[in-house]
């Protein structure tokens, strides 16, 4: 059996993890130990249960999922990243920072317990647009450093609805996706516009594009 810690900020969403684990996979195949909602809550979970692979949000309160992994350094536990971000930066990051693998919360509940057996068997897994982000690094295609750069101005909650916006969400669309009111997300894009000193949504679309971001 396979133990399991999910860490998410959002309880609906761990509550659906959770359904669709229990409904996807084998009896007795998985056990489900503990949930989390920030970093703190995460570190002591995991220190306490020992699972056999973390399901780990990358954008957390706290410091984020590669906090996470930076201090359970010494745990014996596999990390498996499930992130609604897609984005190289965020991809590339959170497997330096030690998870074994990325996949995004797009994923069925028959792919997700196939991951999380592959993980905690020593495999890597990736989607096969992800692991290109992860080769294009290596290979020196991607310049991480001057991303993480302009990265860095911004929130992580601002990063989120920064990517969002510029794939041309509705900011309705942006508030249901984060669980948060239009008018947080109103506040976030005029911060991330001001911060990244761009006048429009046009010219946020061509700076995330350009970063290769979306």
């Amino acid at each position: 059996m396979t133990r399991v810690v999910i860490v998410d900020d959002h309880a609906m969403f761990r509550a659906g993890v959770r359904a669709e684990l229990q409904g996807a996979a084998a009896p007795g195949a998985l056990d489900i130990v503990a949930e989390a909602e920030d970093v703190p809550t995460a570190v002591a979970a995991i220190r306490e249960h020992r699972p056999d692979v973390v399901l780990l949000d990358v954008h957390l309160p706290g410091g984020g999922g590669i906090e996470v992994m930076r201090q359970l350094g010494g745990v014996d536990a596999r990390f498996l990243a499930l992130s609604v971000s897609d984005a190289a930066e965020d991809v590339i990051g959170t497997i330096r920072g030690g998870a074994r693998g990325y996949v995004t919360k797009t994923i069925t509940g028959t792919e997700l317990v196939d991951a999380i057996r592959r993980v905690a068997e020593g495999d890597a897994v990736f989607s096969p647009r992800l692991a290109g982000f992860v080769l294009d690094a290596f290979a020196g295609s991607i310049e991480v450093a001057a991303v993480d750069e302009d990265l860095d101005r911004l929130t992580e909650r601002e990063r989120e609805v920064m990517r969002l916006i510029a794939r041309g969400y509705a900011y309705k669309e942006v508030a249901k996706e984060l669980f948060i009111s239009v008018k947080t997300v109103e506040t976030h894009m005029s911060s991330v516009l001001r911060k990244l000193q761009l006048s429009s949504r046009h010219e946020l679309t061509r700076w995330a594009s350009d970063r290769r971001l979306l």
